[in-house]
Parts: structure tokens; C-alpha cells; sequence
């Protein structure tokens, strides 16, 4: 197991990284390893839209913003070679405990998800990236970083929070969940407390869908597919997660490939 640190973060990432240090102290939520049961029941589960085509056995996989030992050892006992980077110290301490505890063997590396520059370009076949864009100013910057890195033909599955979700209130009104922050904004979100659908204590940004599909293919991708997973539910309380889910789709997932190499998309041409 190896460990890197990369280039010292600017102070809106410096913030990030210390409410992620102390959520991971406390194992706060996405801050909490994964257990022994919850293991053994993801390691033959965690792909079930077959988007990572096939067996991880020798495949270089990039845990990107994902730290706090759970993915990395799902991935690390299918056999992929993974490296994980993570803006917290604390964090990536989960994930190589984690992989300790299971005989496995994993990179860390801490670095803000849009400063890979730690990275050899074309290092990766796969990247995998839960939500954490939300985290960082310019989705752009991130795209960028992960474009450089990701080899040709290589995959990109990310997950980013719904803007509408960061505009909509915490709280029901009369006939749902009313807009309250601009959707054209600059800056940060106002702090939280108590919401079940971002992190208190963090600095959280708004990324436009223009941002985030459009700057993924102008970064060098092509979208292969999108799902918006399923968080609704009928029955629950108003308020809560669920029943918000029914609303506003909280967040969005991605299928991205790298072009170049045997498997880009080829162009068609159409003609008369």
C-alpha cells in the first residue's frame, strides 16, 4: 500500500478538507467504512448496470474524491489495481485500514479531485467517481484533470448532486419543494444545518447542466449513458428524503468514454 500527498489546496479546498477530516473522526455519513456484512453483500453487486464492462482482474481503477474505505476495497478484492484520491487525510486513513483489515492493496493519494497533476497522464482504464463535484468552484477544472489521466477508450463513471436539488428547499411548502437559490449563481451555497441532502459544515457549489454534460464532452469524453437513481418514495414522511426524492431527483449518473482508442464512437456521415 503507498501513500502521496500532491500540491498544497487553495483555501475553499483547505475548508473542504478539514469538515471532511472531522467527519470522518466522527464517521459521519459517506464518512463511515464499510462493514464486514455490507461487503460481503456489494462484492458481487456493485456494477448492476454492467457499466464497467466486464471483470476488473489487472485494470487500473481511480477512486476519484472517494475516500472513507468503502469503494476502494469493493473494487481492490475484484482484482482492479486502484489508487484512491481523496482532499482528506482522514478519509484515506479509512481506506487503507479498510484494505489492511482485508489483506488488500491499494494506493492513496491526497489531492483535490480538479489537481491530479500527482497523476501520470493516461494512468487509469477506469474511473469511478461518487459525488463530489459539489465540493469544488469549476466542474471544468475536474473534467480537465480526469481527461488527462484517463486513457483512450477509458471509461468515466461519475455522480454529481442535481442543481435543482442544491436550488430546492430543505423543508415541503403547500404544494412541493420551492426553488430558493438561483440557478445562475457565483460563489458558494449559504451554510446548512440539518439537511438530509447536503453536508453541514462543508462549502458547497452549484454546477449548471450546461457544465456538466456539456463540459464533460468538451473536455474529451462522450456520454455512452445517464440514469438518475432512484431515491423516491411514496410513503415517506414529508420532509424526508424520500418523500423529496419525489420532487427533485437528487442527484445524476454519468457513463463517460474517453476518446481515442478501439472502442471511441466512430463518426457518421450521413450523406444525401
Amino acid at each position: 500500500m503507498s501513500h502521496d500527498d500532491a500540491s498544497r489546496p487553495s483555501p475553499a479546498h483547505e475548508h473542504n478538507r478539514r469538515a471532511w477530516d472531522a467527519r470522518a473522526r466522527h464517521e459521519r455519513r459517506f464518512a463511515k467504512p464499510i462493514s464486514d456484512d455490507e461487503f460481503r453483500a456489494a462484492i458481487h453487486t456493485f456494477d448492476p448496470a454492467g457499466w464497467l464492462e466486464g471483470p476488473l482482474a489487472g485494470r487500473r481503477l481511480l477512486c476519484l474524491g472517494s475516500g472513507g474505505g468503502r469503494q476502494s476495497v469493493l473494487y481492490a478484492a475484484a482484482g482492479a489495481a486502484v489508487t484512491v484520491v481523496d482532499i482528506s487525510g482522514d478519509m484515506l486513513e479509512l481506506d487503507r485500514a479498510a484494505a489492511t483489515a482485508r489483506a488488500l492493496t491499494i494506493r492513496t493519494v491526497q489531492a483535490s479531485i480538479d489537481d491530479l497533476s500527482a497523476l501520470d497522464p493516461a494512468s487509469f482504464d477506469v474511473v469511478v467517481h461518487p459525488v463530489s463535484t459539489c465540493y469544488v468552484p469549476d466542474v471544468l477544472k475536474v473534467y480537465q484533470h480526469v481527461a488527462r489521466v484517463t486513457a483512450p477508450g477509458g471509461i468515466y463513471i461519475s455522480q454529481h448532486k442535481q442543481p435543482t436539488s442544491l436550488q430546492a428547499d430543505i423543508a415541503p411548502a403547500a404544494r412541493g419543494y420551492e426553488l430558493i437559490e438561483p440557478y445562475f449563481r457565483q460563489g458558494p451555497l449559504p451554510a446548512v444545518v440539518g439537511s438530509p441532502h447536503r453536508e453541514e459544515g462543508t462549502l458547497e457549489y452549484l454546477h449548471r447542466w450546461e457544465d456538466l454534460l456539456g463540459g464533460l464532452c468538451r473536455a474529451g469524453f462522450v456520454i455512452e449513458d445517464l440514469q438518475e437513481p432512484l431515491h423516491a418514495k411514496p410513503e415517506a414522511p414529508r420532509g424526508s428524503f424520500g418523500h423529496r426524492s419525489q420532487f427533485v431527483a437528487p442527484y445524476v449518473r454519468i457513463k463517460a468514454r474517453r476518446l481515442g482508442g478501439e472502442k471511441s464512437p466512430r463518426a457518421i456521415v450521413l450523406g444525401k
